[in-house]
Protein backbone atom coordinates (compact mmCIF):
# COMPACT_ATOMS: atom_id res chain seq x y z
CA UNK A 1 0.00 0.00 0.00
CA UNK A 2 1.13 3.70 -0.15
CA UNK A 3 -0.71 6.65 0.27
CA UNK A 4 -0.83 9.53 -2.05
CA UNK A 5 -1.16 12.84 0.06
CA UNK A 6 0.19 16.63 0.38
CA UNK A 7 1.77 18.10 4.13
CA UNK A 8 -0.68 20.61 2.80
CA UNK A 9 -3.78 19.40 3.11
CA UNK A 10 -5.84 18.99 6.31
CA UNK A 11 -7.48 15.86 4.75
CA UNK A 12 -4.13 14.00 4.62
CA UNK A 13 -2.70 15.12 7.63
CA UNK A 14 -6.13 13.30 9.58
CA UNK A 15 -5.27 10.36 7.65
CA UNK A 16 -1.93 10.66 8.88
CA UNK A 17 -2.78 11.22 12.54
CA UNK A 18 -4.46 7.84 12.34
CA UNK A 19 -1.60 6.16 11.04
CA UNK A 20 0.52 7.09 13.46
CA UNK A 21 -2.30 6.32 16.43
CA UNK A 22 -2.41 2.64 14.90
CA UNK A 23 0.92 2.09 14.73
CA UNK A 24 0.94 1.28 10.11
CA UNK A 25 3.64 2.18 8.49
CA UNK A 26 3.47 2.67 4.36
CA UNK A 27 5.14 4.93 1.96
CA UNK A 28 3.78 7.96 1.76
CA UNK A 29 4.12 9.66 -2.56
CA UNK A 30 4.26 13.48 -2.29
CA UNK A 31 1.61 15.36 -4.25
CA UNK A 32 2.40 19.25 -4.41
CA UNK A 33 -0.67 21.03 -4.39
CA UNK A 34 0.87 24.76 -4.77
CA UNK A 35 2.25 23.29 -8.38
CA UNK A 36 -1.26 21.82 -9.26
CA UNK A 37 0.24 18.25 -9.22
CA UNK A 38 -3.24 17.03 -8.30
CA UNK A 39 -4.70 18.19 -11.68
CA UNK A 40 -2.08 16.16 -13.81
CA UNK A 41 -3.16 13.41 -15.54
CA UNK A 42 -0.92 11.00 -13.99
CA UNK A 43 -2.24 12.27 -10.40
CA UNK A 44 -6.03 11.84 -12.42
CA UNK A 45 -5.08 8.32 -13.46
CA UNK A 46 -5.00 7.85 -9.70
CA UNK A 47 -7.94 9.66 -8.36
CA UNK A 48 -10.41 10.95 -11.20
CA UNK A 49 -11.38 13.52 -8.19
CA UNK A 50 -8.11 14.86 -8.35
CA UNK A 51 -7.73 15.76 -4.71
CA UNK A 52 -5.43 14.04 -1.82
CA UNK A 53 -5.30 12.04 -0.12
CA UNK A 54 -5.68 8.35 -1.72
CA UNK A 55 -5.46 4.99 -0.78
CA UNK A 56 -3.72 2.63 -3.38
CA UNK A 57 -3.33 -0.93 -2.52
CA UNK A 58 -1.54 -4.04 -3.20
CA UNK A 59 -3.63 -4.63 -6.32
CA UNK A 60 -3.63 -1.33 -7.68
CA UNK A 61 -7.45 -0.89 -6.23
CA UNK A 62 -7.38 3.54 -5.45
CA UNK A 63 -9.72 4.02 -2.20
CA UNK A 64 -9.85 7.91 -1.93
CA UNK A 65 -11.98 9.82 0.80
CA UNK A 66 -10.85 9.90 4.28
CA UNK A 67 -13.97 7.70 5.74
CA UNK A 68 -13.16 5.39 3.17
CA UNK A 69 -9.76 5.36 3.90
CA UNK A 70 -10.09 5.08 7.80
CA UNK A 71 -12.92 2.43 7.29
CA UNK A 72 -10.22 0.27 4.91
CA UNK A 73 -7.44 0.42 7.31
CA UNK A 74 -9.98 0.24 10.37
CA UNK A 75 -11.40 -3.46 8.60
CA UNK A 76 -7.75 -4.74 8.59
CA UNK A 77 -5.67 -3.03 11.55
CA UNK A 78 -8.64 -3.01 13.84
CA UNK A 79 -6.48 -3.00 17.31
CA UNK A 80 -6.57 -0.30 18.71
CA UNK A 81 -10.14 0.53 17.55
CA UNK A 82 -10.29 4.35 16.40
CA UNK A 83 -14.18 3.63 14.85
CA UNK A 84 -15.49 1.82 17.91
CA UNK A 85 -15.59 -1.87 18.82
CA UNK A 86 -19.16 -2.28 19.50
CA UNK A 87 -22.05 -1.98 17.50
CA UNK A 88 -23.47 1.26 20.16
CA UNK A 89 -19.66 3.20 19.79
CA UNK A 90 -19.33 2.21 16.09
CA UNK A 91 -22.45 4.28 15.70
CA UNK A 92 -22.06 6.93 17.85
CA UNK A 93 -18.35 7.57 16.63
CA UNK A 94 -19.64 7.85 13.12
CA UNK A 95 -22.17 9.94 14.61
CA UNK A 96 -19.85 12.53 16.35
CA UNK A 97 -17.30 12.41 13.25
CA UNK A 98 -19.78 13.23 10.89
CA UNK A 99 -20.47 16.14 12.80
CA UNK A 100 -17.40 17.10 13.24
CA UNK A 101 -17.05 16.81 9.81
CA UNK A 102 -19.83 18.76 8.39
CA UNK A 103 -20.05 21.32 11.66
CA UNK A 104 -16.21 22.16 12.09
CA UNK A 105 -13.78 20.69 8.97
CA UNK A 106 -16.17 21.76 6.17
CA UNK A 107 -17.07 25.19 8.13
CA UNK A 108 -13.45 25.90 7.61
CA UNK A 109 -12.76 24.64 4.43
CA UNK A 110 -15.86 26.64 2.50
CA UNK A 111 -14.58 30.18 4.37
CA UNK A 112 -10.49 29.62 3.27
CA UNK A 113 -11.87 28.40 -0.25
CA UNK A 114 -14.16 31.00 -0.52
CA UNK A 115 -11.70 34.04 0.68
CA UNK A 116 -8.35 32.93 -0.40
CA UNK A 117 -6.74 34.95 -3.40
CA UNK A 118 -5.00 31.73 -4.15
CA UNK A 119 -8.27 29.82 -4.85
CA UNK A 120 -9.92 32.01 -7.06
CA UNK A 121 -12.00 29.77 -9.52
CA UNK A 122 -11.14 27.20 -6.80
CA UNK A 123 -14.24 27.47 -4.46
CA UNK A 124 -14.87 24.30 -3.65
CA UNK A 125 -12.13 21.08 -4.36
CA UNK A 126 -12.09 18.89 -6.93
CA UNK A 127 -12.55 18.49 -10.71
CA UNK A 128 -14.33 21.22 -11.61
CA UNK A 129 -14.35 25.18 -10.87
CA UNK A 130 -16.28 27.59 -8.98
CA UNK A 131 -15.96 30.95 -8.43
CA UNK A 132 -15.32 32.47 -4.77
CA UNK A 133 -18.71 33.98 -3.09
CA UNK A 134 -17.38 35.90 -0.41
CA UNK A 135 -20.46 36.04 1.61
CA UNK A 136 -19.80 32.53 2.48
CA UNK A 137 -16.38 33.87 4.28
CA UNK A 138 -19.21 35.81 6.76
CA UNK A 139 -21.21 33.00 6.93
CA UNK A 140 -18.38 30.44 7.27
CA UNK A 141 -17.06 32.35 10.47
CA UNK A 142 -19.93 32.16 12.13
CA UNK A 143 -20.22 28.83 11.72
CA UNK A 144 -17.24 28.10 13.18
CA UNK A 145 -18.17 30.18 16.09
CA UNK A 146 -21.33 27.87 16.44
CA UNK A 147 -19.12 25.02 16.21
CA UNK A 148 -16.85 26.16 19.05
CA UNK A 149 -19.69 27.04 21.48
CA UNK A 150 -21.41 23.00 20.19
CA UNK A 151 -18.03 21.42 20.82
CA UNK A 152 -17.82 23.11 24.16
CA UNK A 153 -21.55 22.36 25.26
CA UNK A 154 -20.22 18.12 24.23
CA UNK A 155 -17.36 18.08 26.35
CA UNK A 156 -19.00 19.18 29.19
CA UNK A 157 -20.93 16.05 29.10
CA UNK A 158 -17.48 13.26 27.82
CA UNK A 159 -13.88 13.55 28.32
CA UNK A 160 -13.10 12.54 24.07
CA UNK A 161 -16.00 13.90 21.31
CA UNK A 162 -17.68 10.62 20.85
CA UNK A 163 -17.77 9.82 24.04
CA UNK A 164 -15.10 7.82 27.03
CA UNK A 165 -12.09 6.94 24.28
CA UNK A 166 -10.15 8.79 21.67
CA UNK A 167 -11.23 8.08 18.49
CA UNK A 168 -11.55 9.79 14.42
CA UNK A 169 -13.80 12.32 15.52
CA UNK A 170 -11.25 13.93 18.14
CA UNK A 171 -8.89 13.89 15.15
CA UNK A 172 -11.34 15.47 13.03
CA UNK A 173 -11.78 18.18 15.58
CA UNK A 174 -8.22 18.83 16.21
CA UNK A 175 -7.46 19.01 12.58
CA UNK A 176 -10.05 21.86 11.92
CA UNK A 177 -9.32 23.74 14.89
CA UNK A 178 -5.70 23.47 14.06
CA UNK A 179 -6.76 24.62 10.18
CA UNK A 180 -8.84 26.90 11.81
CA UNK A 181 -6.33 28.60 13.72
CA UNK A 182 -3.83 28.57 11.08
CA UNK A 183 -5.84 29.44 7.86
CA UNK A 184 -8.31 32.19 9.79
CA UNK A 185 -6.77 33.09 13.10
CA UNK A 186 -9.81 31.30 14.83
CA UNK A 187 -8.08 29.16 17.31
CA UNK A 188 -10.36 27.56 20.16
CA UNK A 189 -12.11 30.67 22.46
CA UNK A 190 -9.78 31.20 25.97
CA UNK A 191 -13.37 31.11 27.84
CA UNK A 192 -13.88 27.84 26.21
CA UNK A 193 -12.25 25.69 29.38
CA UNK A 194 -13.62 22.24 28.88
CA UNK A 195 -12.44 22.50 24.59
CA UNK A 196 -9.39 24.10 26.04
CA UNK A 197 -8.46 21.10 28.63
CA UNK A 198 -9.61 18.94 25.69
CA UNK A 199 -7.72 20.31 22.91
CA UNK A 200 -4.39 20.53 24.87
CA UNK A 201 -4.28 16.39 25.84
CA UNK A 202 -5.55 15.39 22.51
CA UNK A 203 -2.74 17.76 20.58
CA UNK A 204 0.06 16.58 22.86
CA UNK A 205 -0.52 12.94 21.83
CA UNK A 206 2.36 12.01 19.85
CA UNK A 207 0.83 11.29 16.63
CA UNK A 208 -0.64 14.74 16.42
CA UNK A 209 2.86 15.69 14.61
CA UNK A 210 2.54 13.62 11.80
Amino acid sequence: MKLYQSSASPNSRRVRIYLAEKGISMPFVPVDLGAREQFSEAYAAINPRRVVPALVLDDGTTIAEVPAILRYLEETNPVPPLLGSSPKTKALITMWERRMELEGFAAVMETVRNGAAGLKGRAISGPHGYEQIPAIVDRGRARIADFYSDLEARLHEAPYIAGDEFSVADITAVVAIDFASKALNMPVPAESEASRRWYDSTASRPSMIA
